[in-house]
Formats: structure tokens, C-alpha cells, sequence
């Protein structure tokens, strides 16, 4: 199945006094490209999301992690106070009033703006159970991120699936139209070159007229390559629905890439050989709807 390159997806969840956020969201690139931005002490994750994300089937793209920790609930945190700096502080407190005559406003509240009288004791981080608790979130962002590359990719194989249609209308067309222009060219060659001799005076070979009149006949054919066309259509569409030969599933971006240069360098040969008005037209219109499809396949991972 193709998918997308360019997708989003999120999920939330808590655990053991925490709040967990996880965004991912992407665009194409040629490579894996993948950058995770979570709190600073920990950045141990990185290594892991990255991991995390390569083993769901994320080959491609150039992807960006948001991973958000939010403490909701204080846990193992102790607060003591510090009786003896407290004395003091506020024995300083009562000098400073008394030698300078200031209003008695010594509070619990005033006092406590001094942090210093307070200890604080918090647990050492637990990087596996953060990790732990995080995991499921990741993968119910990682599925959604996952269905939408799906839902995208599907979008863009009926687009390109309508477009190589009508490429493929305009080759049928095209060898019609080949067809009927070669042997209306035989015949028309095969009259001038006998009028021509008549006028030299000169007895007509007619071996060798056919010969010639096969010769030029099929430096004009175009049989070729629109059964190598037809070929390339249906690899196209079975990479882009994994249901090819070669089962490799996956990431099909890159094949889907070269066939389309093979079919592309099939279209201008046609072009290249043909003097028809018609055909050379038909050839204008599948590249216009080859350049399309192309910027399509650029999604795909």
C-alpha cells in the first residue's frame, strides 16, 4: 500500500502524576530524517522514539516529535523547615525593626518569602518508568500518524491511478493513430519514389522500393515502446497497490520514481519519432499529466 509522507497524529494520556503529549507530524525527504524535541532532562528518549517510530514502517520522510511533560501531582516531594536559619532570620528581622524603627510587620507569609529557610527533597527521576508510562502514548500517536500516511497514501494512488488512465488512453490512442499514419506513408513514399524514377527515366526496382518504403516505415513505428509502456503501466500500479510480483511492500516511493522516468523516456521517444499533429499532441498531454503523477510520487514514502 503507498502511503504518505506528509502526515500528522497526537495522543495524550497521564501516569504517576504526570501528563504526556506526543505530536508527529512530517513532510517528504529522500531519507529518514526524523528529530525529536522533549524536555531537556529527557533527552534519552530520542534514541528510543526513533526507534520506535523505524519499527511501526516509517522508511522516509522528514519527521518532527514533540514530546511534552507536564507534572499534574508532586509525589515523594518533602519539605522541611530549617528551625535554626529560621531563628536566626528571624531574629535579624526583629534588630532591623527595632533599630530603625520600622512598623511590626514580621508575618508568616513575610517570613516565608525566604526560601532559604525551606528544604526541599525530590526523588531522583525514574528515566524507565517515565519511559514506561509514555510508551503507550507514543504508540496511540504513532498509530494515528500511521493511519493517516495510509488515508493520504490511498488519496494520491486513486489520483495517480486516474491520471496514468488517461495516459494510457492516449497511448492506445497514439498507436491507432501510428497505425494508420504508417501505411498512409508507404503508400505515399512508395508513389513518390515510382514518380520520381519515371522522371529520371529510370526502371523501378520494386524490391527495392519496398525495401526502402519498410525502412523508413519502421523508423516511424512506435510498437515498441508502447509495449514497454504498457508494461511500465502495469508495474505502476502494482507497486502502488503492493500487489506486484516482487511482494516487497514497504516503501514503494522510489520505484514508483523510476518507472516514471522509464515511462516519461518512452513518451518523448514517441514524440521524437512522430511528424503527426494529433500524435504530437497526445504526447503534450500525457507529459503534462506525467509531470503531475510526479509531483504526486514525491509524497510517497
Amino acid at each position: 500500500m503507498a502511503k504518505s509522507m506528509t502526515a500528522y497524529g497526537r495522543a495524550t494520556g497521564s501516569g504517576d502524576g504526570k501528563e504526556f503529549g506526543v505530536e508527529i507530524k512530517s513532510v517528504n525527504s529522500r531519507y529518514f530524517d526524523c528529530t525529536v524535541k522533549a524536555p531537556r532532562t529527557h533527552g534519552f528518549l530520542e534514541e528510543r522514539v526513533k526507534a520506535r517510530l523505524q519499527a511501526s514502517g516509517v522508511t522516509r520522510g522528514k519527521l518532527d516529535v514533540y514530546i511534552g511533560i507536564e507534572v499534574v501531582e508532586t509525589l515523594g516531594v518533602e519539605t522541611k523547615l530549617d528551625s535554626a536559619y529560621a531563628a536566626s532570620y528571624i531574629k535579624a528581622l526583629k534588630k532591623l525593626r527595632d533599630d530603625f524603627g520600622l512598623a511590626d510587620d514580621i508575618t508568616v507569609m513575610s517570613v516565608a518569602q525566604n526560601r532559604e529557610i525551606f528544604t526541599v527533597r525530590k526523588p531522583d527521576e525514574d528515566m524507565e518508568r517515565d519511559w514506561t508510562e509514555l510508551l503507550p502514548v507514543l504508540d496511540t500517536a504513532i498509530l494515528a500518524y500511521n493511519a493517516a500516511r495510509e488515508a493520504e497514501g490511498e488519496n494520491l494512488r486513486r489520483d495517480m491511478e486516474t491520471k496514468l488512465r488517461r495516459i494510457a488512453a492516449a497511448a492506445e490512442r497514439i498507436g491507432v493513430k501510428s497505425s494508420e499514419n504508417a501505411a498512409a506513408y508507404r503508400v505515399r513514399l512508395e508513389d513518390r519514389l515510382r514518380r520520381t524514377l519515371d522522371d529520371l527515366g529510370v526502371k523501378a526496382d520494386d524490391a527495392r522500393i519496398l525495401t526502402e518504403c519498410a525502412i523508413f516505415a519502421d523508423k516511424i513505428a512506435v510498437d515498441e515502446e508502447l509495449v514497454r509502456l504498457s508494461s511500465h503501466f502495469t508495474a505502476f500500479s502494482d507497486a502502488m497497490s503492493d500487489s506486484g510480483a516482487n511482494g516487497s511492500g514497504g516503501a514503494v516511493g522510489r520505484r514508483l520514481d523510476f518507472l516514471l522516468q522509464e515511462i516519461n523516456r518512452e513518451v518523448n521517444t514517441i514524440g521524437s519519432k512522430s511528424c503527426d499533429a494529433e500524435i504530437a499532441q497526445l504526447v503534450v498531454d500525457c507529459k503534462c499529466e506525467l509531470e503531475k503523477i510526479r509531483e504526486q510520487v514525491q509524497n510517497i514514502e
